[in-house]
């Protein structure tokens, strides 16, 4: 998918960015204390108004501020709101078919925010300074900063912590997070390409423990790995791209490690019918993944399950053995810079990861054993989304070249890794592309 983000914006358009006097909203429905979020591409022509809800077809009509219109999906069901709007706000209700009883019909409340108009049609550069941090993928959060696919994003992350480039605690410890960002144009059914631009700790120290996760305990060391779980301190000598523990005279007295950092948490939001999800968690949406390869020049992709993806990143580290088998990896802060694209209709079941050499699919399952499936069906699925092979030769090809790696024991669920040589590849003709996302 890397040749994706190649593509020059405008070279194919898309229904956000079509025409500019459509007005874009986000509608939350409350469905009897269960928000529901969909985005509303609205147009006038005098009093008549058409446009998309959530991709289905509307048309109505609107009388100043307050407008009437109904909307029918796939299925034939009709949807019809009564709403007005104040500003960059809107409020009303919503006539629904009873989910229970197709014969009646149920009334909720509905509110929405307008999505900013884009300033200039290029791709922005953002700096975004964070005033606080989320403890979970949480689709009900206000987004912090809004964005267009081909923008870049200058921010920075905490530790796992909560604790600044100063030392000082700023949020709650449990991977606090920097977002979400709102990605202008993805829409559940999509996926959401993050490419790793730049990370850069900013503080000259890292903290860990010396512990062993327990998948990877023996028994033969368990008694004796009771004492550990003790905290270590990493200094980080960032001029010369080093780690050295802090050792206090021990064996490990001058050892330095290369640092490589990476981002352990980057998720979007869970989606209609999922609370939040800790921040220390993993799945489908991505979420607290601690794969060591979230490096500076790779690509990650996300499905998207809400109107804008709804991005977080955080739990920054320093380095991390594969695994993450001392439950902390060289945890610290970190300077980070990323883009976005969005791929139309590029429905993904899992976590990707695409580097200079590797395609890499991630399953999180609460076993190494179904993680390890997950990762083997997400790199088929892509093997079959993009060359177009068929079980049989995605098997074949697996069979001959195909890597696995342990991304993380210290979580909830594990996490394995499938991956494949691109230079494997190189012979095989790809389906077109997805059209990227035009959302000027």
């Amino acid at each position: 998918m890397r040749r994706y983000l190649l593509m020059l914006l405008g070279c194919l358009a898309a229904p956000f960015g079509s025409a500019s006097s459509a007005e874009h909203w986000v509608v939350d429905v409350d469905h009897w204390g269960s928000p529901e979020y969909q985005s509303l591409l609205l147009e006038r022509r005098g009093d008549a108004l058409s446009g998309t809800l959530g991709g289905d077809p509307l048309h109505g009509r609107g009388d100043g501020a307050d407008l009437a219109f109904e909307a029918t999906d796939a299925r034939g069901a009709t949807y019809r709101y009564r709403v007005r709007m104040d500003g960059d706000a809107l409020s009303g209700q919503a006539d629904f078919p009873d989910p229970n009883d197709p014969a009646r019909r149920a009334r909720h409340d509905v509110a929405g925010r307008r999505v900013p108009a884009r300033g200039a049609a290029v791709p922005q550069r953002h700096e975004y300074v964070p005033t606080d941090y989320a403890n979970a993928f949480d689709p009900h959060r206000a987004p912090v900063l809004t964005i267009w696919p081909g923008d870049t994003v200058r921010t920075r992350t905490l530790d796992s912590g909560g604790v600044d480039a100063g030392g000082a605690t700023r949020a709650l410890f449990g991977n606090p997070q920097t977002g979400p960002f709102f990605v202008v144009g993805a829409e559940p059914g999509d996926t959401l390409a993050v490419k790793i631009e730049r990370l850069r700790p900013n503080r000259a120290y890292a903290d860990s423990l010396d512990a062993i996760v327990g998948r990877a305990l023996a028994q033969p060391l368990v008694a004796e790995a009771a004492s550990l779980g003790r905290p270590r301190r990493w200094t980080l000598d960032l001029a010369r791209g080093v780690a050295r523990p802090d050792a206090g005279g021990g064996r490990l007295e001058g050892l330095e490690i290369p640092l490589r950092p990476m981002l352990g948490g980057l998720g979007v939001a869970p989606g209609f019918g999922f609370p939040p999800i800790s921040s220390g968690d993993s799945g489908r949406f991505g979420g607290n993944m601690d794969f060591n390869e979230v490096v500076e020049g790779n690509i990650v992709y996300l499905p998207v399950f809400q109107p804008g993806a709804l991005l977080y990143l955080g739990d920054a580290h320093a380095a991390q053995g594969d695994g993450e088998t001392t439950q902390y990896a060289l945890e610290t802060s970190m300077d980070v810079e990323f883009g976005v694209e969005v791929l139309k209709g590029a429905q993904i079941g899992m976590p990707r990861i695409e580097s200079p050499t590797h395609l890499m699919a991630l399953g999180q399952a609460g076993s190494l054993d179904d993680a390890l499936k997950a990762a083997t069906a997400g790199l088929v699925q892509w093997l079959r989304q993009d060359y177009g092979l068929d079980l049989s030769e995605a098997a074949q090809l697996l069979g001959a070249g195909a890597e696995y790696r342990v991304a993380t024991l210290a979580g909830r669920n594990a996490g394995m890794v499938a991956k494949l040589p691109k230079s494997m590849l190189a012979g095989l003709p790809r389906t077109p592309p997805p059209p990227t996302h035009d959302a000027r």
